[in-house]
């Protein structure tokens, strides 16, 4: 039998005969997919808890872009705190930008949701002022383009606001103080660029348990251990469909169709089954089909990763193996 500890308390896996058949089957999806863990609780009780691929409990594993997420929870702290707004230029804070037509204009939340106009490679990460220094190539809110760059940006003005508050401007040490500790969050180990800075569009590792205590803090609306750690209504405003793509709020994805033109929405399908996938999932989503879903509906909080090399990431993948996010979901949801 499964422990895993909430606090000081050791809850045993519940696994009612529902659940037993349902983790099973979500399990073997995810495994015929290089998964190395599934977790999934319910109403914050663990009711699936599995590993493969060499992997356990103990075994933090790196979430690429499921990292982003975290840039999103960053912002609503720093909200929370008094340190932004989320509706606030961007050049307020890098003077850099102010005499630029484009880059004048744009928002903190036109940056975290991607539509900014900042275009960037995946996989190619910019140190901070690398991406500051980037040209834009379309108007703000005018287009959806996923990368790395705004997120490196959106760092940069961390690092400002911290500064200018007297505090340390290390963006990671912010989030370990305001919410990776406070949620008993052990495992982080953060990736930093050329720059010593850390990387907010890939480069932490978590276990699962780790991750799906992030995912619990979502789901209860910014609450942890009795606190309200961040405002809920920022929280909530990462959720929200943002003007340039409906499938996706503030670093967070949704399960809503899209008529973005960038590749990386033709790998979401998370609409494709509205009457069963709930309205309110949110997801955090990383290369090699990382996954933290988090359903406030249904209750559930559920972790899936895979153990995956960035060798991996070139090599074509057969149909037969490829993640689909509805599929794997339906495993858990279907009545």
């Amino acid at each position: 039998m499964s422990l895993w500890l909430i606090g000081t308390a050791a809850l045993a896996v519940q696994a009612a005969p529902d659940w037993a058949e349902r983790c099973e089957a979500a399990f073997a999806y995810s495994a015929a997919r290089r998964g190395a863990s599934l977790l999934i609780l319910q109403d914050g009780r663990p009711v699936c808890e599995r590993y493969a691929a060499g992997a356990d409990a103990t075994t933090a594993i790196e979430l690429y872009s499921g990292t982003k997420a975290f840039a999103g929870l960053l912002a609503a702290a720093a909200v929370t705190d008094g340190l932004l707004r989320l509706d606030e230029p961007v050049a307020d804070t890098l003077p850099e930008w102010r005499n630029d037509p484009r880059k004048g204009k744009a928002t903190i939340r036109q940056l975290l949701a991607m539509e900014a106009g900042l275009p960037s490679k995946i996989g190619v990460v910019p140190t901070y002022a690398e991406a500051v220094a980037m040209p834009f190539n379309a108007e703000p809110g005018q287009r959806f383009q996923y990368g790395p760059a705004p997120m490196q940006v959106f760092g940069e003005v961390m690092r400002r606001k911290l500064a200018a508050a007297g505090r340390e401007p290390d963006p990671l040490d912010y989030l370990e103080a305001r919410l990776l500790r406070p949620l008993g969050v052990t495992s982080a180990v953060w990736r930093r660029g050329a720059d010593g800075l850390p990387l907010l569009p890939q480069g932490a590792s978590l276990t699962a348990r780790d991750w799906a205590r992030v995912g619990e803090f979502v789901r209860l609306k910014g609450r942890a251990e009795g606190r309200q750690l961040v405002d809920a209504d920022t929280l909530a405003a990462l959720f929200r469909p943002s003007p340039a793509n409906p499938a996706y709020g503030l670093t967070w994805w949704l399960p809503h169709a899209s008529d973005a033109a960038d590749p990386v929405i033709a790998s979401r399908d998370l609409h494709r089954r509205p009457e069963l996938v709930p309205d309110d999932l949110v997801m955090a989503a990383g290369a090699g089909d990382q996954r933290l879903y988090v359903i406030p509906s249904r209750k559930l909080t559920i972790v899936r990763q895979a153990q995956v090399a960035p060798s991996d990431f070139a090599r074509p993948i057969p149909r037969s193996a490829q993640w689909s996010d509805t599929d794997f979901l339906l495993e858990i949801l279907l009545p």
